[in-house]
């Protein structure tokens, strides 16, 4: 038996049931929601390893302008966006955030810092997290534990307070966030909770509330990506294809350089932080063609996202084709597979202990890896080195009685040794090898929605994100697939997602059918079937045979859906005289649900429509009209009582049941 009674046994809910025949209408032209002015538009993207901002003012939508750029910075690692690390006080407030709460909590004495709660790529939970709620906990690098919801709005809130603080010193005068629209970029491949988890920590934060939801955006990354690449021009990308093949690259042209072919002296001095976006589709994109398919791979820290779309002319709407996949196969598997060496070499039970024990030192092991890690490349024969923290040469000597050198000796890890100087000195090969697992997971995955049928003839692969920067990942994708389609990589590849998620934010209407997550419907009553429906679900009552439990469908998974497309159902009350109706609202992974009991089905809202005092001269066969709107990443449903238009509305809530 499931977690839900049967509606139609709980007393006092005889329930509802479908008014035949049962009609939809589309109308995905109705505007409910005026549209509101916002002098700027603000896309965050908050990144598993690292975040930032970028905003475009409304009156110039052509200029994107990212984030000041931050105090701290790490050798080797010059990037626009800081760490998505934060630092709460040992009385839980937040304290600062990025390279300064890192550089802040590695200063502290031992002794101290283990009072202080710092978190690190924390976002991930989100992602693996199965049952998350408003209650989901966090733990701390000193093993505390606090809201992830609390985490969250401090970050948002911080990003808030940093960008509002920017926009008003250009300005010269306070701006306030109503001025703002607000964009969040999420990974496409979240499940409702955690893209509806972050539009709650962002309330939390202020910058939009449930009584004003379109002041916040959350838009899905590999999307904003999409945006962006239409705009690009050839002097802004590298088209992998048109290169030698490897190991013809020159020393002077690895990717990893930050992109400094040719075009640099178009665009930027050093000082200046603004993109032009010229208001045209770049050239690449005037070789696609009316119904066109392309792929966008975003790689970034935590996870990779996958999203085929199909252009539609003459707009040039974006229409997308196979719903998001991808996995958590971000660069932190290679963070994962450096740990793991360490523990080959050095034993588990020691590094567990040393970041125990050392958190701010371990810190420091893992940035000193992190520019190391850039420095990877396919064609690269001289080694790396990486420095050891001194507390972590000192703390093994004390743990295990000998010296660390000797744990190099001793472990048969051949390809990594000791430098005099003190540093882990690492073959090309052996960093190669830390990156396979990883990589081969994306190279696999591309390859399974390459065999997909709605994904033949694609034409160009648009490699976006973080891990992108990566010659390695590069070379893979473009060996494994430089056959199939052209490979293509924007200049400031860490930077699309922000700027995509500015035009976005600029025109939301740019994307126009995405294809459902879930399959949604209302529990009803039927009219029982002899030798149709199953006899445990009868029910009689006032002599008619009813079938309980059964889930009557809105939109099936995988369908695709127009943004802000209405669709609509009649229901009648099982009971003419019942006043309150309550209709409960499902959803589940699987496309064929025939009832609400059924495994992975979820309650996910409840519209609950009181006619009590309205007139008695109603039609004997009350109609209530149920309709759901599918937004961004939010949805509505809505219930009408047609003969007296009382109505009620419910946001889908994924968090809460």
């Amino acid at each position: 038996t499931s977690a839900y009674s049967s509606p139609a046994k709980s007393l006092g809910d005889p329930g509802i049931t479908p008014l035949s025949p049962s009609h939809i209408v589309k109308d995905s032209d109705a505007e409910d929601a005026v549209e509101q002015l916002f002098l700027v538009v603000v896309a965050i993207d908050f990144g598993t390893t690292s975040s930032g901002y970028a905003y475009s003012f409304t009156k110039e939508p052509e200029c994107i302008h990212v984030m000041r750029r931050w105090e701290g910075g790490d050798p080797g690692v010059s990037n626009q966006k800081t760490p998505t690390t934060i630092l709460l006080t040992p009385e839980r407030k937040f304290h600062s955030f990025g390279y300064a709460a890192r550089d802040f909590y590695h200063d502290l004495d031992p002794t101290e810092s283990k009072h202080w709660l710092y978190f690190e790529k924390f976002k991930m939970k989100l992602h693996t997290t199965g049952n998350l709620t408003m209650e989901t906990d966090l733990t701390a690098a000193n093993g505390k534990k606090v809201k992830a919801l609390e985490i969250f709005a401090y970050a948002l809130q911080f990003f808030k307070e940093q960008a509002l603080k920017e926009l008003s010193d250009q300005g010269g005068s306070d701006f306030e966030n109503t001025e703002v629209r607000w964009v969040i970029t999420v990974p496409a491949i979240w499940k409702q909770p955690a893209k509806q988890f972050m539009r709650q920590a962002a309330y939390k934060a202020g910058m939009a509330s449930p009584e004003n939801p379109e002041q916040l955006i959350i838009a899905l990354e590999p999307e904003a990506a999409s945006i962006y690449c239409r705009k690009l021009r050839l002097h802004q990308m590298i088209d992998l294809s048109s290169r030698a093949p490897v190991n013809g690259y020159s020393p002077s042209d690895t990717i990893g350089t930050g992109f400094t072919q040719g075009k640099e002296h178009v665009r930027r001095n050093r000082q200046s932080r603004t993109f032009m976006v010229e208001n045209v589709i770049g050239e690449i994109w005037s070789e696609l063609e009316e119904g066109d398919r392309y792929i966008v791979v975003d790689s970034g820290g935590g996870t990779v996202d996958m999203t085929v779309h199909q252009i539609r002319l003459p707009e040039g709407h974006l229409k997308e084709l196979y719903k998001a996949t991808g996995g958590p196969y971000g660069s932190l598997g290679v963070d994962y597979e450096f740990e793991k060496l360490l523990c080959k070499i050095f034993g588990e039970d020691f590094i567990e202990q040393f970041k125990i024990k050392r958190p701010a030192a371990w810190v420091d092991l893992m940035i000193a890896f992190e520019s190391r890690k850039r420095a990877a490349a396919p064609d690269r024969t001289n080694p790396l080195n990486i420095t050891l923290p001194f507390s972590f040469i000192d703390y093994y000597k004390k743990f295990r009685g000998h010296s660390v050198e000797h744990a190099l000796r001793k472990s048969n890890v051949d390809f990594v040794k000791w430098s005099s100087q003190g540093m882990l000195r690492m073959s090309p090969d052996a960093m190669n090898a830390l990156f396979k697992p990883t990589i081969d997971q994306i190279v696999q995955h591309l390859s399974e929605v390459f065999d997909k049928p709605e994904v033949t003839n694609v034409k160009f692969l648009f490699l976006v994100g973080g891990f992108a920067e990566s010659p390695l990942l590069q070379q893979a994708v473009q060996s494994a697939f430089g056959s199939r389609c052209r490979v293509i990589i924007p200049q400031d590849v860490g930077l699309t997602i922000l700027k995509g998620a500015v035009l976005f934010g600029l025109d939301p209407a740019v994307i126009k059918v995405r294809r459902s997550p879930l399959t949604y419907g209302v529990g009803v009553l039927n009219r029982f079937v002899e030798g149709k429906h199953p006899l445990e679900k009868l029910l009689v009552k006032d002599g008619t045979r009813w079938c309980t439990d059964v889930f009557d469908k809105f939109i099936s998974a995988d369908q695709s859906v127009a943004l802000g497309e209405t669709v609509t159902r009649s229901y009648t009350p099982a009971k003419p005289s019942q006043l309150v109706i309550v209709i409960n609202i499902y959803s589940s992974e699987q496309d064929n649900v025939s009832f609400i009991t059924e495994p992975g089905v979820k309650k996910c809202g409840t519209l609950r429509l009181d006619l009590t005092g309205t007139d008695a001269s109603v039609p004997s066969r009350r109609e209530i009209k149920t309709l759901m709107q599918f937004g961004d990443t939010e949805i509505k449903a809505m219930a009408v009582d047609v003969a007296t238009s009382k109505s009620v509305k419910v946001g889908i809530d994924f968090l809460n049941y």
